[in-house]
């Protein structure tokens, strides 16, 4: 979502929603049948143009339904929503998304505005949980990135800088202890090291090569659709297991004196990959600043921190049972990557079905 204002007594915004999951809100909200009819035949055609048509024939449905869930205030009033200019639907990942202008009339002079997100809440049932991302610029001469969602649902053009980036730290940890599939790649790295410095080096890598495509990704310059994204980060973790399996098997004889290159360059290739299911979880679509890349740079220190301490309490308890307990640590590696390669296997061929 854009927000910038050139008045103190207006707030112009640009609200980009994911359009099937507005046609069954706003539908389900306001009881309209007809919108959600029509907007769902739109979406099975896939056809841009009918899309936007069909939300702009149920406008007023629309700005009800975002007017009842997302608000701005000025210096505690709340701002008055009118419906600014035409839907436009455009495709993110393959995905369309309607943008909806709306301009907030807000009581004169006001000197600090905020901002609440309470779109598509878990209360509606058709989704978890949802991560409202702000950018605006000239709002009370400010400009910048915030992070919403249930847990903290309002910012205001008067918090600091360092507010700005708690937020995006916590949405970066929040990511990567919640999303299984990253944490499953994550144990497969740690059943396949040795030792110590086999985790330092698998970890290094696998943390420059998302971080790449995370920024890259996230700030516009690379993109591919979640399609194609998601099978692979499946078959990534299934991948780095087998191997973990097949050495297991075979007996571990290589020279521990080397690092195992093959394995650090297929880490390094799929942790590109993982690096644009990260970005995802943002969606963004804005371009370049200053502000947007720190506010990114402290989302990615988050990630790195959980991806630290599950190294931490992992790694150490298998070190400790290979060199004390040898047939206990050959088991715990063998079943952590028996688990995790049959994991992979499984969302692969999900996703891959689109199940």
């Amino acid at each position: 979502m854009d927000a910038s204002s050139g008045e103190r007594d207006h707030v112009h915004t640009e609200l980009g929603l994911e359009y099937d999951l507005l046609v069954v809100s706003a539908a389900d909200f306001e009881h309209n049948d007809a919108l959600f009819n029509d907007g769902t035949a739109a979406f099975e055609g896939g056809e841009p143009t009918a899309q936007a048509a069909a939300l702009e024939q149920h406008a007023a449905t629309v700005v009800q339904y975002v007017a009842n869930r997302f608000s701005v205030t000025g210096d505690g009033e709340k701002c008055t929503p009118t419906k600014r200019g035409a839907i436009t639907i455009e495709q993110r990942d393959g995905v369309p998304y309607a943008y909806l202008p709306l301009d907030f009339a807000c009581p004169p002079d006001v000197k600090a505005h905020e901002l609440t997100s309470k779109l598509f809440p878990g209360s509606e049932k058709y989704v978890r949980s949802t991560n409202t991302i702000v950018t605006y610029e000239e709002l009370d001469l400010q400009h910048g990135t915030a992070s919403l969602n249930s847990s903290h649902p309002s910012f205001s053009t008067q918090q600091s800088r360092l507010e700005e980036y708690w937020q995006f730290f916590r949405l970066g940890a929040e990511h990567l202890y919640t999303g299984i599939d990253h944490i499953l790649f994550l144990l497969a790295l740690i059943a396949g090291s040795r030792r110590l410095r086999d985790i330092i080096a698998v970890a290094t890598t696998f943390t420059i090569a998302h971080s790449v495509t995370f920024i890259l990704a996230a700030l516009g310059f690379v993109s591919a659709p979640a399609s194609v994204i998601e099978p692979i980060i499946a078959l990534s973790i299934s991948v780095v297991a087998a191997m973990t399996l097949y050495r297991l098997w075979r007996g571990d004889d290589s020279d521990p004196r080397e690092l195992d290159w093959p394995r650090l360059a297929l880490v390094f290739v799929f942790g590109l990959v993982h690096g644009l299911g990260f970005a995802s979880a943002l969606g963004l679509d804005r371009d370049f600043s200053w502000s947007l890349l720190s506010s990114l740079l402290v989302f990615n220190l988050g990630i790195e921190t959980v991806q630290l301490a599950i190294i931490l309490a992992v790694f150490p308890v298998l070190m400790f049972l290979r060199r004390r307990l040898p047939l206990a640590g050959l088991s715990a590696t063998g079943a952590i990557a028996t688990g995790v390669c049959a994991m992979g296997l499984l969302w692969f061929v999900q996703r891959v079905a689109g199940v």
